[in-house]
């Protein structure tokens, strides 16, 4: 019918052809437009991104974009974790510019991001539309929420700069406060799926994380920003994602911008089970030791197809101190036999004592017969040394065989491989099977023997290792109320262990004895911890002798001022100015001594420094 209407009015079909002419002519145009509109010329390029000019666009900021050092490990981390077929959930896109090039060389299936900011937006947008990555980018001008109940709004403060617009109102400059609608990650999550998130949202990352599901998140590029939570924020921060399963990628991160990624074969240690309590035994293993000294290592063991043994590895405050390492090439040395996998040897008393024997407690449950106990030196330069603590340890967990420091790769016919049970950080409670293993094994032979009122004193370490100032006039009054001073580092374990056993009432100055203490003591035994600097090693020590001897020490504070050397020194070379008076207080009350007619008398402030000398500063209190 359409045909036949046709044929009996051909002016009316001209005029349709006509009008189809007409309604075609915009589409050339758009086309012509589109093209001329593609020749414009970037005013900078990252990583083969094309980046519009803007308001925005500085030459600084041009050059550093084109340098690849405009937020330049944020690009690096996602470069390293977003593979084809990831869906990449960006919070806080900024210019745009990390996403894109994400999207752009990492070939995801998916990116959707989020920007707070209205006026960044078009910029956004433009830059997709030059890059052509419309049908994969997505920006949407909301703030992604994770907390339940949230509102349909919140307030963002931009500031005269985009950079350090925020959820959170900053103080002492000036802002224009927006309401921006708010998004359910719940929501987002459920039907997005993400399997990568980057994430930069100027401190509203912590409260994000506090709520936020990471399941089927295998890996995160994350900026910290303690200026707007502190430093506990972003502690609590590092936690979560530590909690969550996530380890860092060493190469990929500072203390400010962490890349991130799941795995479950590299979960960090926990005290309450999982891979701390396995015993894992393994064939034809790889020992391969650092080659270089650094806090994080390359170094552990390998099957031999090469895969990473990842049970083997030290971890302190859920980051991991060994890495997978090379597989060493050439031929290596067979040492025959079954060996106990003990992992790092360290020479300083206190690691040793917290993460070189944190692989001993399988002596209490192999029934293997072993050849002996493998470690890895911490420092290469300490080559294949051991000391005599580190064999009278063994000895006194009851084993006699030999205690080896592997030094240069080598393969082990057969290799028993046990969780870590005790370390530095929320290991310091120590496992299960841990804390059983020192009560049942540990010293048991050794005979109480010694005083009864002991102080543990630290006044004839070498200089440098970080000192209580007034500890002699300490150690005078003390001896006063029948104490006996106790220097534990002129002693072998055996002879600490039963003077440690025999006393009870045991002051010590704060230091690494507290941690042998901590594993021999007993729950009726009074101990009192004298406090000699600011640091979180108060609290690891506290722990670790609350969990092993069942009762938390009295901890005695009482510091008129700390000193740290002239330069830059980690707290632990801090020196403690004790309050005399105020200890001689604490240490009544406590019971620890009896009230005197003498009392204590106060340091003096020229005397103090007499002693300290010109290369001491005096510690600066953080404010309330």
């Amino acid at each position: 019918m359409a045909s036949s209407t046709t044929k009996s009015k051909p002016k009316a079909a001209s005029k349709t052809k006509s009008t189809t002419k007409a309604k075609t002519a915009p589409k050339a145009v758009a086309k012509s437009r589109t093209a001329s509109a593609s020749k414009v010329e970037p005013a900078a390029v990252c990583h083969g991104v094309k980046v519009p000019d803007s308001p925005m666009m500085t030459p600084e900021r041009a050059n550093r974009i084109n340098l690849a050092r405009y937020e330049g490990q944020e690009i690096a981390g996602a470069l390293e974790v977003v593979q084809p077929g990831d869906h990449v959930l960006e919070l806080g896109a900024g210019l745009g510019i990390v996403g894109a090039v994400a999207c752009k060389n990492g070939k995801p299936a998916k990116v959707m991001s989020f920007e707070a900011n209205p006026n960044l937006i078009p910029h956004i947008n433009a830059l997709y539309k030059m890059n052509r990555l419309g049908k994969k980018i997505e920006v949407r001008n909301e703030v992604l929420i994770s907390a339940p109940d949230a509102p349909q709004t919140m307030p963002f403060h931009i500031r005269n700069s985009y950079l350090g617009s925020s959820l959170i109102e900053a103080e002492h400059r000036h802002t224009t406060k927006v309401d921006v609608k708010v998004a359910s990650y719940a929501d987002v999550h459920r039907d997005f799926k993400p399997t990568v998130l980057l994430m930069d949202i100027e401190g509203g990352e912590l409260d994000f994380l506090r709520h936020a599901s990471l399941e089927g998140v295998r890996a995160i590029v994350i900026e910290f920003h303690p200026n707007a939570y502190g430093k506990e924020g972003m502690r609590e921060c590092k936690s979560i994602l530590a909690r969550a399963g996530f380890t860092q990628v060493p190469h990929l991160c500072t203390r400010h911008i962490w890349t991130c990624t799941f795995d479950p074969n590299l979960q960090p240690p926990h005290p309450d089970g999982g891979w701390t309590e396995s015993i894992e035994k393994a064939d034809d293993v790889v020992i391969v030791p650092p080659v270089e000294t650094g806090f994080v290592q390359r170094a552990g063991l390998l099957h031999a197809d090469g895969s990473y043994l990842a049970n083997g590895a030290l971890w302190r405050n859920g980051r991991s101190l060994t890495t997978k390492p090379a597989m060493p090439e050439g031929d290596l040395p067979l040492r025959k036999g079954t060996w106990l996998w003990a992992g790092v040897l360290w020479m300083h008393f206190g690691h040793f004592l917290v993460e070189s024997t944190s692989r001993l407690w399988a002596l209490n449950q192999i029934k293997d017969k072993i050849d002996g106990i493998l470690y890895i030196p911490k420092r290469p330069r300490n080559g294949d040394e051991v000391l005599d603590i580190h064999r009278e340890f063994a000895t006194l967990m009851g084993t006699e065989v030999p205690v080896i420091c592997v030094d240069k790769p080598e393969r082990v016919e057969r290799l028993i491989v046990p969780g870590q049970g005790v370390g530095l950080g929320k290991m310091v409670s120590g496992t299960d099977s841990y804390r059983k293993a020192i009560s049942k094994r540990f010293a048991k032979k050794v005979k109480a023997d010694g005083p009864e009122k002991l102080y543990i004193s630290r006044s004839k370490l070498p200089a440098g290792r970080g000192t209580l100032v007034g500890e002699a006039e300490l150690e005078e009054n003390l001896i006063r109320q029948g104490y006996t001073i106790y220097h534990p580092q002129k002693h072998d374990l055996t002879s600490q262990i039963a003077t440690y056993k025999a006393a009870k009432q045991i002051l010590a100055a704060e230091g690494s004895a507290l941690h042998l203490l901590a594993m021999v003591a007993s729950p009726k035994t009074q101990i009192g911890m004298v406090v000699r600097r600011p640091s979180g090693a108060t609290q690891q020590l506290i722990r670790h002798v609350e969990s092993f001897s069942g009762k938390a020490p009295e901890v005695i504070t009482t510091l008129a001022r700390s000193w740290k050397p002239a330069e830059d020194a980690k707290p632990r070379m801090w020196m403690g100015e004790l309050d005399m008076p105020a200890l001689e207080q604490e240490l009544t009350a406590a019971g620890f001594i009896k009230s005197a007619k003498t009392k204590w008398k106060a340091l003096s402030a020229d005397d103090v420094k007499k002693r300290l000398g010109k290369n001491f500063v005096e510690v600066e209190a953080e404010p309330a």
